[in-house]
């Protein structure tokens, strides 16, 4: 919301300065964001009269001038400029003087040997175009000595300050002198249009047939009126918070749209169809140009203003083409009109228009205002276009807006923190527009001034459907009390000042403070430490993508026809390639790498802790800390880079679940990961038959190319919701063995389709109580063994731990192996 202070200074009786005003506001909750002071830049610039100007006596393109500013002393400057010349009034800017395009500071020199004793300055100079052809040539009768941002009207700074979705009444000028007022600024001057004559019957009248939609309307006709450009005053007035003045008629709608906040629209009456005016839903299949050139097709969702034809105007939001006033417009229809906020929202956003008016109205207005609005209107376009006015039409009646609210006076302490006594709240509230209508020692009661619809109104949040009856009935019981209540407490603090509340810190639940995050924070924060530890960069990305990519990122156990859910379609997406809540944040990472690898770095990995979502449902959404390595890994001098394949996903991995605490011993592998990896190639680490903890493996090649990525790509990708939060265990004494470990190998020769996972869980589980660890070292498949046979070799660990292992022990227990293994797989002891 802009405004100038000239303008603000018609509703507020004030001698405060700018930077009172701006500092009022701040402490009222009416956020300043900017400040434009044109004047405060321009002030040492001042009107001049050059007495004369004659050929510089040593360069041909320069101006010796004498120069007077009205202060008695005649001054030598040098000029530049085309059209410096003898009589003629300028601006001078005096030693001192900064130039606002350039932040040079004038000073005394001499050029060409002749003395200089100020700049009179063109228009860019200034900062006020892009003439610099010459210098600024002003009207003969510009006072001279007159500081020329006051003479041309540019020392009237511009406001702009932030408004809350609540504050509807804040988008008007008096609005904001209100409030201003009621903290101590001065005084709101009165608001009471005189009513305008009626001279004949309105040519227009309404029929109002969505009474919800639009429960009053209000207007009337102005006829011999001669339209054409707005006077300069209301012009200025418009430009200086960024309006583009149009004609005097559009002007003044404007101009009441800011002054009062009271959205206005008028209507061409020679180019409407018929004596009435409709305010009705739409039709399907209508549409009209709107003023913005943007031809709207209408929905019967939407409330328009329509003639015995065709569509006028999407009410309250932006009027047409059609029936728009122009330079031939001799009879004007003013329509004033009170719309229901939630339905102009709906069909703003719906066709996607934004306009000064909705943005009023879908916060509410003043449902009080219209007849004075109206009559205000009236007579400024009387005053500017001439003409006479009709009798007023009208449709619906003023909704019942009387309310009442009460404040509890120990509230203003034990809420508020404040030891402002009653008479000042009571002040306070007075000043605002509140009346008292009832007041006892422990509380005041008053009524809600019109234009206040955000307090004791009826704007509250839906309730859930589901909620219990009994329930819901007293949740809105306690609404309605403590609600309107604390509205009220709200502004007499901020009127005080918001920086006089004094700051409380939050009571201390214990000395020692607790955890900042949850264990599942925890293990997500650290799943992302150990996959950058291991050289991945760390991203965020999107949480949705492209739905022909989601298609190809089924999920594991999806059927082979699996499509995206239709509920994880985005309505509005913000990129027509960004529709489709993503189902694994696995593609997002493929899509990054593809971009890099496109712009010349294909050996990377990236690494993301996201969501991947299934459904709707909360338990839909995973926590997911994905892995991705593509191309080869880095030069070496002791080893040759290679491509990087899927043990590498598997190492990272495990990695990051022996870090969350899942013990090795716990997790098992299969083979049936999703069809966006190669099937020969990759894996899911299980625990138990159920339990998905992770999934790892080579990118299937045919997804590679569709997505562009040249050389191998793997990934694994973490479930951290699959991860159980570990056992709190009693913290014991770790366990030192006297006795040194021993190692035996085992070479099998076992079919070429068993799993190495089976020997390794087989071996593990023959003895508990002496094996710790068993690890594959070996794989060899040659020419030398029978087809379909493959030889792995184990390196079972064995820890004594009461005494040496005699030789007959350790045979026992390398023929348990044995058997176990052979009894699992099949496999034989090669010898």
């Amino acid at each position: 919301m802009k405004f100038s202070v000239s303008w603000l200074k018609q509703h507020l009786e004030t001698e405060a300065t700018l930077e009172q005003i701006t500092g009022a506001l701040n402490t009222i909750g009416l956020e300043v964001e900017g400040v434009e002071d044109r004047g405060a830049a321009l002030a040492p610039f001042r009107i001049a009269h050059v007495i004369a100007a004659v050929q510089h006596p040593n360069a041909d393109r320069l101006r010796a001038c004498q120069v007077d500013v009205g202060d008695g002393v005649i001054r030598s400057v040098v000029c530049g400029a085309p059209n410096a010349r003898t009589g003629m009034k300028a601006v001078l800017g005096l030693p001192g003087a900064v130039v606002p395009a350039n932040g040079m500071v004038l000073k005394v020199g001499e050029i060409r040997g002749v003395k200089s004793e100020g700049m009179m300055c063109s228009a860019r100079e200034l900062g006020l175009g892009e003439d610099h052809d010459g210098i600024i040539d002003l009207p003969d009768d510009a006072p001279v000595g007159e500081a020329y941002a006051r003479w041309a009207g540019l020392d009237d700074p511009i406001v702009e300050i932030s408004v809350t979705p609540n504050r509807g009444d804040a988008l008007s000028i008096r609005g904001i002198a209100r409030d201003l007022a009621a903290a101590g600024l001065g005084t709101l001057k009165p608001f009471a249009p005189a009513p305008v004559a009626a001279v004949y019957p309105s040519p227009l009248r309404w029929v109002l047939e969505d009474a919800e939609s639009c429960p009053w309307v209000v207007g009337r006709a102005v006829r011999g009126v001669t339209n054409g450009p707005s006077p300069k005053w209301l012009q200025d007035r418009l430009v200086s918070i960024g309006l583009r003045p149009i004609n005097a008629l559009v002007d003044v709608t404007n101009f009441f749209t800011y002054d009062l906040g009271r959205p206005l629209h008028v209507f061409d009456v020679a180019k409407v169809k018929g004596e009435e005016l409709f305010l009705r839903r739409g039709r399907e299949g209508e549409s009209f140009l709107a003023l913005n050139g943007k031809e709207v097709t209408v929905t019967p969702e939407d409330l328009v203003i329509a003639d015995a034809e065709a569509v006028e105007s999407l009410a309250g939001i932006m009027g047409g083409e059609h029936s728009g006033s122009d330079a031939g417009t001799k009879e004007v229809f003013i329509e004033c009109a009170l719309f229901d906020p939630v339905r102009i929202a709906l069909s703003g956003r719906r066709h996607e228009l934004r306009s000064d008016a909705r943005a009023r109205f879908e916060r509410g207005i003043d449902p009080a205002l219209l007849p004075a609005a109206l009559e205000a209107a009236t007579a400024m376009i009387i005053a500017l276009c001439g003409g006479e006015a009709s009798e007023v039409s009208s449709a619906g009646a003023e909704p019942e807006w009387q309310r009442q609210a009460s404040l509890r006076f120990e509230r203003i302490a034990g809420l508020g923190g404040s030891d402002m006594d009653q008479a000042t709240a009571i002040g306070i509230l007075e000043r605002l527009g509140f009346a008292p209508v009832l007041q006892d020692a422990e509380k005041v009661t008053v009524a809600v001034p019109s234009w206040r619809n955000d307090i004791a109104g009826s704007g509250k949040l839906a309730q859930a459907p589901t909620l219990e009856a009994g329930r819901a009935a007293r949740a809105a019981e306690g609404c309605a009390l403590v609600e309107p209540e604390c509205d009220l407490l709200e502004e007499v603090l901020r009127i005080q000042g918001l920086d006089r509340i004094p700051a409380v810190s939050l009571p201390v639940a214990s000395p020692v403070p607790a955890a900042s995050l949850t264990p599942k924070q925890s293990r997500a924060t650290l799943a992302r430490r150990v996959l950058a530890a291991r050289g991945m960069l760390d991203c965020v990305s999107f949480g949705f993508l492209d739905s022909k990519v989601a298609a190809k990122f089924a999920p594991l156990g999806s059927a082979a026809d699996w499509t995206p859910p239709a509920a994880l379609r985005l309505e509005n997406p913000i990129a027509a390639d960004l529709d489709q809540m993503r189902p694994t944040p696995l593609a997002s990472l493929l899509q990054a790498a593809s971009r890099n690898a496109a712009r010349g770095y294909p050996d990377l990995g990236l690494a993301e802790l996201g969501a991947a979502y299934r459904d709707i449902t909360p338990d839909g959404q995973l926590s997911v800390v994905v892995g991705l390595r593509t191309g080869e890994t880095p030069r070496h001098w002791a080893e040759a880079a290679r491509g990087v394949d899927a043990m590498d996903a598997k190492g990272d991995a495990l990695a990051v679940l022996a870090a969350l605490g899942v013990p090795a011993a716990a997790i098992s592998i299969t083979t049936d990961a999703p069809g966006y990896y190669h099937p020969g190639r990759s894996g899911v680490l299980r625990q138990g038959p159920k339990t998905v903890l992770a999934i790892f493996g080579e990118i299937h090649p045919k997804l590679r190319e569709e997505l562009g990525l040249a050389g191998p790509a793997v990934a694994c990708e973490v479930f951290l919701d699959a991860v159980a939060e570990p056992k709190k265990r009693k913290k014991a004494v770790p366990e030192l063995p006297a006795f040194q470990p021993l190692q035996r190998d085992f070479a099998f020769l076992v079919d070429a389709a068993v799993p190495a996972e089976t020997l390794l869980r087989a071996a593990r589980g023959a003895e508990r109580a002496l094996i710790t660890e068993v690890a594959l070292f070996d794989r060899y498949a040659g020419d030398k063994l029978p087809e379909g046979k493959v030889s792995l070799a184990l390196q079972v660990t064995l820890q004594p731990r009461e005494k040496s292992l005699t030789d007959a022990e350790i045979e026992a227990v390398g023929a348990k192996i044995v058997a176990a293994v052979t009894k699992a797989t099949g496999a034989v002891l090669r010898g």
